[in-house]
């Protein structure tokens, strides 16, 4: 056989190696698919994209809905009450001296007790929070949290939204997402059914191996219920209202600073921008009239 030979029939057993990997991959991608979450709804939030903002009353209920419903369970660590005053928070005052002295921040902090010390007699008390204080845990620690919670500590919200892909649109979808576990779907007490919840059905699927459910289990009962909670501006607090006010609020939640970075992002661009042109006009007056 000749070299040319030699070479078109390794060519055309490589295609043919590829078109079977190929084959396989797509006969394959029914059985992957079925071990996936569903892709999360997209809510249409005001802060998406390069010029999107956060909307203060949006915000606002978000807070409410974490603070009659989440925060029983849920803790927010790393989020401080001054954080809600400042400049694109949900109580942002321009008239407040700082976020510090926020009337409605102070409000809001004193209606928690924080852990303290008696500074008399160094014993541990409960003391009203101030500004300068974090998001109280409702829980001692993660074993009790766990134990008051049929073994699954609730995780902590104050970066969800950047924990999870499609942060802000997965929180919402997750929360307004419960269904019926589909029948032929084994499930354990204490377990829900959320298509949206990451998992793989097929060790608890009695039904088509071709046709396995999205979605997981969650330990978490559905939260949210129509008219669970009243908005101050009147909303209508539906089910799906509350997920994306709530949802809102924890991806602000996860990122304060995110408009003001998007704002510091179009100034620096800007600033390139011109300094670019301003480089181009000196080096062709510079450079005028020599050959080169």
């Amino acid at each position: 056989m000749s070299p040319r030979s030699m070479t078109r029939t390794r060519l055309r057993s490589a295609g043919l190696a590829v078109l079977a990997a190929v084959g396989l991959g797509l006969a394959a991608t029914p059985a992957l698919a079925a071990g996936e979450a569903k892709h999360p709804r997209h809510a249409g939030f005001s802060f998406e994209g390069p010029f999107g903002t956060f909307d203060q009353a949006q915000l606002q209920r978000g807070y409410k809905v974490y603070r009659e419903v989440c925060s029983a369970c849920h803790s927010m660590n790393l989020v401080y009450f001054r954080t809600l005053g400042e400049k694109g928070g949900p109580f942002y005052d321009a008239h407040a001296e700082n976020a510090a002295q926020n009337r409605y921040v102070r409000a809001i902090a004193a209606e928690f007790e924080v852990p303290g010390i008696d500074t008399e007699t160094g014993e541990a008390i409960l003391r009203p929070a101030t500004a300068a204080d974090a998001f109280p845990n409702p829980y001692p620690n993660a074993t009790a949290a766990a134990a008051a919670n049929g073994g699954a500590a609730p995780p902590d919200l104050s970066v969800m939204a950047k924990a999870r892909h499609d942060g802000a649109n997965y929180i919402y979808s997750l929360l307004s997402g419960y269904q019926e576990a589909p029948a032929g779907l084994a499930i354990n007490q204490g377990q829900y059914y959320n298509p949206y919840m990451a998992g793989d059905m097929t060790p608890f699927w009695s039904g088509d191996p071709e046709h396995v459910p999205y979605g997981g289990f969650i330990a978490m009962a559905p939260p949210l219920r129509d008219g669970q909670v009243t908005f101050d501006d009147g909303t209508e607090a539906s089910v799906d209202q509350m997920a994306k006010d709530v949802a809102a609020f924890i991806a602000w939640a996860s990122e304060p600073k995110a408009v003001e970075r998007k704002q510091t992002g179009f100034a620096v661009l800007a600033y390139l921008l011109l300094f670019a042109g301003l480089t181009y006009a000196s080096y062709r007056r510079i450079w005028k009239g020599v050959a080169h």
